[in-house]
Formats: structure tokens, C-alpha cells, sequence
């Protein structure tokens, strides 16, 4: 895994908090507004699942939830949110006659800028 960080700035503005990344033309281009969002990007579960992903190296989502002890459905929608910010990745990997979605970490840091 190569080394990256992704940031995050919150700017105040009006007295409320705005959190946008500079554009850029790849995936890892996001505009969200309001600390709520932050807080729920990164809450604990998702903190767990990045730190199983890291530490356990499961290969599948069906094992990340079975470790996890979490259903299914609510990992598959967490490491989708969590894929689109550019934390993680999912890797389509063949097995026999099916495909599974092996989760890997594309990011090993995150930087979080106030600005007031």
C-alpha cells in the first residue's frame, strides 16, 4: 500500500462549519457541507472497519461483517461511503464460478484542517 493522506478542511462560514476538498478531475473529488457529515464519515464503525480491513486483511465483505459482527447490508453500505471519500477500495477478485469484492486501504492517514 502506497503512503497517502487524504484531507479534510472545515472552514467556517456564517457560523457554521463547510467541509469541501479542493476539485480535482479524479474520483477522490468530494463537496459535503455541515460538521454532522464529517462526524458521521468518521464515525467508530467506520473507524473499526478501516481498522479490521488494516489489521485482519479480510477477502471479502462477508468476512469483513462476520469479524465485524455487523449485518451485511449496513458494512456494504458504510465501506461504499467510505470508498467513495477514497479511504478504501474494493478489488474484484474470481473465485471458482463467483466474484467476490475484497476491501483494500488506499489511505494510511487523514489530516483535518479548521479554518476559522
Amino acid at each position: 500500500m502506497s503512503q497517502t493522506t487524504r484531507e479534510i478542511t472545515l472552514k467556517e462560514s456564517k457560523g457554521t462549519f463547510s467541509i469541501f476538498r479542493k476539485s480535482s478531475s479524479n474520483k477522490e473529488n468530494y463537496d459535503f457541507s455541515g460538521i454532522s457529515a464529517l462526524r458521521q464519515l468518521l464515525s467508530n464503525e467506520k473507524a473499526r472497519i478501516l481498522d479490521v480491513i488494516k489489521n485482519e486483511n479480510p477477502s471479502s465483505l462477508y468476512l469483513l461483517s462476520k469479524r465485524l459482527g455487523r449485518d451485511f447490508k449496513s458494512v456494504h453500505e458504510d465501506v461504499k461511503l467510505l470508498e467513495r471519500f477514497g479511504f478504501l477500495e474494493l478489488v474484484e477478485e474470481k473465485t471458482k464460478n463467483r466474484i467476490r469484492h475484497k476491501p483494500r486501504l488506499i489511505s494510511d492517514s487523514i489530516t483535518i484542517h479548521i479554518k476559522l
